[in-house]
């Protein structure tokens, strides 16, 4: 039994937060190829420096 209703506007702000740190994470690749430092990057995009060498590490 669905002890919850669906509610739209719950799904979709998911799924817009879940694509600002799509590209954030995109942004972070993107500068990592380019050269910048974990911390430069960490500066532009917020996301924390283990997530940044993990994606340096991809």
């Amino acid at each position: 039994m669905l002890l919850t209703e669906w509610n739209w506007e719950d799904a979709l702000q998911v799924r817009w937060e879940e694509g600002k740190e799509e590209g954030k994470e995109e942004i972070a690749k993107n500068l990592l190829f380019e050269g910048a430092s974990p911390e430069f990057v960490r500066k532009i995009t917020g996301l924390d420096i283990e997530s940044i060498t993990q994606l340096a590490a991809r």
